[in-house]
């Protein structure tokens, strides 16, 4: 019996290495490709959960194209729910500094001014695409924040600039009655500077009202904007259920609605599908992405859902939302790609931020308008284009352009 044990002994001890082998090779296989984490805070089951699914899709879907089409290094993308809900939202973002992430994709204004001390702080890019703190457009005083897409003061420029231009080709005298309703909240207010600014400059009327969340009932301030105000035209700036409620209600008081016009998170196919197409049709949306899939970036993803056998994604049919999750994991990429060629795969949340202030001309062929960021731009241009519903669908009617940029960087100077 002890020379039996001896002989397993040591039969034992001349398998190890061979067993270490084993189970040492794919660890440094994997140990050979380089792994970076992006964090993505999200809401797919808060108040914005008509959007939140969509971006959510869009986001993964583009990061596991870029991990096949790529063979240097991968991401992964650590998303958390947050329900829209602020405590979650710095609860979330200390695991993905536990995680080591080297960027971090935020979602919400209120996350976004929460979080802003602690991604200077940890030195830790922030991504804010058409939301957020508007002044954080200026890279020298917000160096961790990227709005990477047009601001809420950018978007209200564009909207304001659209409305003057319809204005004048339709022959009309004098200057358009305009209505500005929002979500009483930070994302709400935030472009309220620049509206009564651009009202004083060029010499139009305003009045404004603000909804409570969720914006479900809004009867009493779209009657007073029809019946007393009697606005030419409706700029809305709300989401979630809002937008669809705002075209009922508008519809059902007889406003013309192809006389208004949406901020970017209240012009998606679900919002026309949640008022009715034929309620929705000449509803206008401002957007800072592609809208549908007539996109390469589209196709790849679509290619690759049919090597593997898979049917597409659901998440698809809401195109405006799905994309813009395409459009921010595809510019996490970038930069991380930008830094991986500078620094090595010894990369922090610092690299990250200097690579994507060199980002130029990214524009994921026609996907976007050509974002260039810089140490002191870090939304990229501003830039907007206006779509419009036409039979149910959304349809665009501009080119990209900007909308009052003198006076917006005025007020970003200003601070």
């Amino acid at each position: 019996m002890k020379t039996l044990r001896s002989v397993a002994a040591g039969l034992a001890l001349l398998a190890l290495p061979v067993l270490l082998a084993v189970v040492a090779a794919p660890r440094d296989a994997h140990a050979a490709k380089p792994e970076f984490v992006v964090g993505q805070m999200i809401d797919l089951s808060g108040p914005t959960q008509t959007i939140g699914p969509f971006w959510s899709k869009g986001s993964q879907d583009y990061i596991k194209l870029f991990n096949k089409e790529h063979k240097d290094f991968s991401i992964r993308l650590f998303e958390i729910d947050h329900q829209y809900n602020v405590p979650r939202g710095i609860e979330a973002y200390e695991r993905f500094k536990q995680a080591g992430a080297v960027s971090v994709s935020l979602y919400g204004t209120p996350h976004t001014a929460a979080l802003t001390p602690r991604l200077t702080e940890d030195k830790i890019l922030g991504t804010a695409p058409g939301f957020g703190t508007s002044v954080a457009t200026d890279g020298t005083k917000f160096p961790y924040v990227f709005p990477v897409a047009a601001t809420y003061w950018s978007q209200m420029g564009g909207a304001v600039k659209f409305i003057l231009d319809e204005w004048k080709k339709a022959g009309k005298s004098g200057l358009p009655k305009v209505a500005y309703i929002f979500f009483d909240n930070p994302a709400g207010r935030e472009p309220l500077p620049i509206i009564e600014d651009l009202a004083k400059r060029v010499g139009f009327q305003l009045q404004t009202y603000a909804v409570p969340p969720p914006g479900i009932d809004m009867r009493a301030q779209v009657l007073d904007l029809t019946r007393k105000y009697r606005a030419d035209w409706v700029i809305s700036h709300l989401f979630g259920q809002g937008p669809s409620v705002t075209i009922k209600e508008l519809s059902r008081m007889g406003f013309p609605i192809d006389h208004l016009i949406s901020f970017v998170w209240g012009a998606a196919e679900s919002d026309v599908s949640a008022a009715g197409a034929s309620t929705a049709e000449g509803y206008y949306g401002i957007e800072f992405a592609g809208v549908g899939d007539n996109f390469d970036v589209i196709r790849r993803i679509k290619k690759m859902y049919k090597d593997e056998g898979q049917e597409l994604p659901k998440e698809m049919a809401v195109s405006v939302y799905y994309n813009r999750g395409v459009f921010i994991a595809a510019l996490h990429a970038r930069a991380i790609e930008l830094a991986y060629k500078q620094y090595g795969d010894k990369l922090d949340g610092d690299k990250v931020r200097r690579a994507m202030e060199t980002v130029k001309d990214f524009d994921l062929g026609g996907f976007l308008p050509p974002l260039n960021l810089s140490p002191q731009d870090h939304e990229g241009g501003g830039w907007v284009r206006v779509w419009q519903v036409k039979s149910g669908k959304f349809t665009p009617v501009t080119d990209w352009f900007h909308g009052y940029r003198d006076v917006i960087m005025e007020h970003v100077k200003k601070g």
